[in-house]
């Protein structure tokens, strides 16, 4: 019997997942399933439960690095309709997982609402953003953050509030397998101002990364205190080249894939970074990208 009979219309099989991500590199999953509604995630995974196979959860695709080998495993992606709604009441706003995080901040601008433009220029979904706490040099999406809705892969939907939801440096306390929705709390503002603000952080932005190439963002977290591209610079490793992947000369935190590249060029290019940051600064460098395999 099909492990996923009845639900054939959102579930493909031997799905390359290379266009689904930024860097435009990876094999193939067992199975590629797109959810229309939150039964048919709790049914997903279900199935994938009892039949002991793997979840992967898919946002944009924008800070990932999947195997050249593919995935033993189900990946979800949440960009039906459903998980696309964004509500907005006076200054909260609930955000579901697909949602677009950039269209989300431009919206939140034009309607006079601040708290969340120091994400401008961070590709993503939403529930990709709280999981890892989107940011950057000027903030991240948790200080935004009053409660997140979540669903266990047994499919148990449940709320978490602060203080018990926390959020670190890259990281949150979360731990269930799926990200529903996230209510953010903002503030009234001038939406002139907000945009100036938008507007002068993406020219910083457009100024110091490469962002018309394949990239998958910043590669490291930043060691406490000091910044993982500096390191990088600071060891001679801008330009450094290992098969298709390079180190970008603009910002040396971020590895750029030409047409040639492979998964495996990029974790060797990663591998060679660590090893030469921790012989000179005696710094393990910790990565901010996700790995598949």
């Amino acid at each position: 019997m099909n492990i996923f009979s009845g639900l054939e219309t959102i579930v493909e099989s031997n799905y390359p997942l290379a266009n689904q991500t930024w860097y435009g590199l990876g094999g193939p999953a067992d199975y590629f399933i797109r959810p229309e509604s939150i039964d048919q995630l709790k049914e997903v995974a279900l199935r994938c439960s009892k039949n002991g196979i793997r979840i992967y959860v898919l946002g944009f695709g924008s800070n990932l690095l999947i195997s050249d080998e593919g995935l033993r495993a189900a990946v979800i992606k949440l960009d039906s309709e459903q998980f696309q709604k964004v509500q907005f009441d006076g200054q909260e706003v609930t955000a579901w997982a697909g949602a677009d995080l950039s269209k989300l901040v431009l919206t939140c601008v034009e309607k006079g609402l601040s708290g969340i433009e120091a994400l401008t220029g961070i590709p993503g979904s939403v529930g990709g953003a709280v999981r890892m706490n989107a940011g950057g040099n000027f903030g991240d999406i948790g200080a935004a953050v009053e409660t997140v809705t979540l669903m266990d892969n047994q499919g148990s939907v449940f709320e978490k509030s602060k203080p018990e939801l926390m959020f670190d440096y890259r990281g949150t306390n979360i731990t269930a397998k799926f990200v529903l929705n996230a209510r953010l709390q903002l503030s009234a503002a001038d939406p002139e101002q907000i945009m100036r603000t938008v507007k002068e952080m993406w020219i910083y932005k457009k100024n110091n990364q490469p962002l018309n190439t394949k990239n998958s963002g910043c590669i490291f977290k930043n060691p406490r205190g000091i910044s993982a591209g500096a390191l990088i610079d600071r060891a001679g490793l801008k330009g450094l080249q290992i098969g298709g992947a390079t180190v970008s000369e603009k910002h040396a935190n971020f590895i750029i894939a030409d047409k040639k590249c492979k998964s495996r060029d990029v974790l060797r290019l990663i591998d060679a970074i660590k090893e030469r940051v921790k012989e000179q600064f005696d710094t393990e460098l910790e990565l901010e990208i996700e790995i598949w395999n």
